[in-house]
């Protein structure tokens, strides 16, 4: 290949991992690729590690909140020192973070435009974060507050405070440069807004479902709840997802307000494809809190029905659809017993692995989080969160190949995670040779990793230009944002022994290939 970029002392080639039959008609430079004989092949064996490691996109949760009237910037120095192993805020247990929870509370702003003050200081929090290695899950709200008095909830009542569609809309508007800018660190937006949290419930604008008003949601409920996603998802580039609290809100605003609770989740094929459809995830905060996960499998109705229950076929769709999708959430009610304990008597972890659970909040509710330490769970929750990669073996050809020849690649590995990356990366193979390396993408779709075996096989032409010699391999998961993609912080590490570089982000294959 001729279009050859330098970076550094690294060689970066644009993928060319293709069949033979394309080759004669795309890499016409490749000396007849067909008639290429390929060499026995040596087959390398990997140990698995048990080892609990940070990663980036998954994992526990660090907790943070800043109002507009007392803004309480990031603190870098904390940020990072979250990567590194910690206890747990209330917890019996330890961590290791790469996700920091970050509450936006735009106290102040529910009847005027976001100032431009604001504005820069939420832009420095995201700054702060891509210095510090971690990534932010956002979420912007008006009021954390609650109120008691005399209404039929009695321990939150009206008005709760939260800002009028017209508002909402233009702050999104406002919001979106910034978000657009620093969508490298954001892990995913929750969509917030709505209600006191920010959980789209208690509102004084959106429809009122609780018991304190009209106890369910109107169409026109609906219609401006999906003007609102709408918004938040123009506001995002195409490769980062939104999540809703309750997974009808998804069925409503991609189906409409008559959508059954059985409506289609996303299929594979629609996954991944930066659609409207395949960018709305889920945080689940009641997760494992009783049937319904207090309230959030039911059916909220619309103007022709009322709320009802609907957990079988919420569940069902959410078990589906979230396999595509960003989810995470926390526990907030340990009155679910002994279902949110540890096999064999809870179901905690069979739950999260249905459910595909890429985080969790470690700061809220610990009651049951530490039930997960007690049970002797909890490890096996922090390893397996989100992702977890593990190379089984590799096989490359034992004989020397020629540069600008087709290179056969076997990789084969397993995700022991409860679920795949929800942002897309790229896999690269890298071939080092002392300070010079020639770096490969390869064709896999690393979001399609999904829980179970992985295959990787593939043909890469090299290139005419690889000097001869000997060259050590390295399977690289960088990040795919270029302001970030040369952290090692923000490259997958995979969970086998002495195959982690930290100072690279590369994970050492343990072969070499010979180029001739």
């Amino acid at each position: 290949m001729e279009n050859i970029f330098r970076k550094s002392h690294r060689l970066i080639l644009p993928a060319c991992i293709i069949s033979v039959t394309i080759c004669f008609s795309r890499c016409d430079k490749a000396e007849a690729p067909l008639l290429y004989q390929y060499p026995p092949a040596d087959t390398v064996l990997y140990n698995e590690s048990t080892e609990d490691f940070p990663n980036p996109e998954r994992g526990f949760y660090t907790y943070s909140e800043t109002s507009a009237d007392d803004y309480q910037p990031l603190d870098v120095n904390e940020l990072k020192q979250q990567r590194e192993l910690q206890q747990a805020n209330d917890g019996n247990y330890k961590i290791y973070s790469t996700l920091t929870f970050r509450y936006f509370i735009l106290k102040g702003f529910t009847g005027k435009p976001l100032s431009a003050e604001l504005l820069e200081k939420i832009k420095n929090d995201f700054s702060i974060a891509r210095n510090a290695g971690v990534k932010l899950i956002p979420r912007f709200a008006y009021t954390n507050t609650t109120h008691a008095g005399n209404c039929p909830e009695g321990f939150v009542c009206p008005p709760y405070g939260d800002a009028p569609k017209e508002m909402v809309l233009n702050h999104i508007s406002q919001l979106k440069p910034v978000l657009q800018e620093n969508a490298d660190v954001i892990a995913v937006l929750q969509m917030g807004l709505i209600g006191i949290w920010g959980e789209n419930y208690y509102t004084d604008y959106f429809g009122d479902a609780s018991s304190n008003d009209q106890g369910k949601l109107l169409d026109e409920n609906w219609n401006d709840r999906s003007e609102v996603l709408k918004a938040l998802l123009n506001a995002l580039p195409a490769d980062r997802m939104v999540q809703i609290r309750y997974p009808q809100f998804k069925q409503r605003f991609v189906y409409g307000v008559n959508a059954p609770t059985d409506a289609d989740p996303l299929s594979e094929s629609e996954a991944f494809s930066k659609t409207d459809k395949a960018r709305i995830g889920l945080h689940n905060d009641c997760f494992i809190s009783g049937p319904d996960d207090v309230g959030t499998y039911a059916d909220y109705g619309n103007s022709s029905s009322d709320k009802a229950g609907a957990t079988a076929s919420l569940r069902s769709f959410s078990e589906k659809d979230n396999r595509y999708v960003a989810v995470g959430g926390e526990t907030c009610d340990d009155a679910y017993s002994p279902e949110n304990n540890c096999e064999n008597a809870g179901m905690i972890q069979t739950e999260l692995n249905r459910m595909h659970y890429s985080y969790l909040n470690s700061a809220y509710n610990n009651q049951v989080n530490n039930l997960w330490v007690s049970g002797g769970c909890m490890e096996d929750i922090k390893r397996n969160l989100g992702y977890r990669f593990v190379l089984i073996n590799s096989i490359f050809p034992k004989e020397p190949v020629k540069a600008g020849m087709q290179l056969p690649v076997t990789i084969n590995l397993k995700n022991v995670g409860y679920a795949s990356p929800f942002n897309p990366r790229t896999a690269k193979l890298i071939f080092k040779k002392g300070t010079e390396e020639f770096v490969y993408d390869l064709q896999s779709n690393v979001q399609k990793w999904f829980t179970g075996n992985i295959k990787i096989e593939e043909r890469i032409l090299t290139d005419k230009k690889m000097p001869a010699g000997k060259y050590d391999l390295f399977l690289y998961l960088p990040d795919q944002y270029q302001s970030i993609g040369n952290k090692p912080e923000y490259a997958i590490r995979l969970a086998n022994d002495e195959v982690w570089d930290e100072a690279t982000g590369y994970n050492n294959l343990k072969t070499r290939v010979t180029i001739k």
